[in-house]
């Protein structure tokens, strides 16, 4: 809580209290399979629940989600406890780290479906109004995964580093950009460095 507030975040008690009942669950299950390496309080705040908090403002009431790579649950877990109001699915194409998001999303007593299944997979049965991808892959694979799934996704909401200028040059070389609008929804200070991370995201012209 008194890391939250040095940042400014305000949220009510009872989401801090799962948000923490969160945290321990994924350390516990940190000690079994690398799901996480931000291993301090500080680092926890500053990383997951910053990089999350930036995606929530862009999400409509009731949207149907879907956590592309969810691993430890960043941002699709955190998502959840923050926006109850969410139709959450949480994907994983690693079968132990499903069983671990499956376990955490139990004991902390949210409202999500997790999926062992690759995104684009379940893409091709169900649409969503928006994806949200945190430390998956470039961008160019991205949109090489959903390119034929475009007609079934609202927006992608992706955080990048600051090579996401380079990864756009790439996508764009790619062909992938051809039919897309992406915009810069805002960037914010990466903190303890001089970078910045930025939250892009990614829908069909139209």
């Amino acid at each position: 809580a008194a890391i939250l507030q040095h940042h400014q975040i305000e949220l009510p008690e009872d989401q801090i209290a799962t948000l923490e009942v969160y945290r321990r669950t994924l350390w516990q299950w940190n000690e079994k399979l690398n799901l996480t390496r931000h291993l301090s309080l500080k680092k926890f705040v500053e990383r997951d629940i910053i990089d999350s908090l930036t995606i929530e403002p862009f999400l409509e009431p009731g949207e149907r989600v879907l956590d592309v790579g969810t691993g430890g649950g960043v941002p699709g877990m955190v998502l959840a406890i923050v926006r109850p109001d969410l139709s959450m699915t949480l994907s994983e194409s690693v079968a132990k780290r499903a069983v671990a998001a499956t376990d955490i999303v139990q004991a902390v007593g949210i409202e999500a479906k997790v999926v062992h299944r690759r995104a684009e997979e379940l893409l091709a049965d169900a649409s969503f109004d928006s994806l949200t991808i945190r430390a998956v892959a470039r961008l160019r694979k991205l949109l090489l995964w959903f390119e034929p799934h475009w007609d079934a996704i609202g927006q992608v909401l992706v955080i990048k580093g600051p090579a996401w200028v380079e990864e756009r040059k790439e996508a764009r070389q790619a062909g992938l950009l051809q039919h897309l609008d992406l915009r810069v929804l805002t960037d914010y200070p990466l903190v303890g460095t001089n970078s910045r991370s930025v939250l892009l995201r990614i829908r069909p012209k139209h």
